[in-house]
């Protein structure tokens, strides 16, 4: 099976952008990462490439896949026959966000 060349538009550490990486792995795919943070013209030509400023966003074989999580590129390159089902597990979440953005727990309150 041909691997299919990606360019993977990711945060350096962002649980989305750690989910998608831990996809890539899990099917020992190659990929091209590359920093929207760091790098502002990485940024930039994702937005001219989709209209959007959302991240992870990926182009596999030419087609874009914006705002996605590491489950959902995973559902698209089974899908689309790119890679073979494996029972690896992934070495990061591959469907949470990045850790400011977790949902805070309830606050607690305490009564005398």
């Amino acid at each position: 099976m041909n691997k299919p060349k990606i360019i993977a538009y990711l945060k350096p550490s962002c649980g989305w952008s750690m989910g998608v990486r831990a996809v890539m792995k899990k099917y020992d795919l190659p990929f091209e990462d590359r920093d929207i943070i760091n790098r502002p013209d990485q940024f930039e030509e994702m937005v001219h490439k989709t209209g959007q400023t959302k991240q992870p966003t990926l182009e596999i074989n030419g087609q874009m896949l914006p705002d996605v999580s590491g489950d959902e590129v995973e559902a698209y390159l089974l899908a689309n026959g790119l890679v073979s089902p494996n029972t690896k597990l992934p070495d990061a979440p591959t469907n949470q966000p990045c850790a400011h953005e977790m949902p805070a727990g309830a606050p607690m309150a305490f009564k005398r």
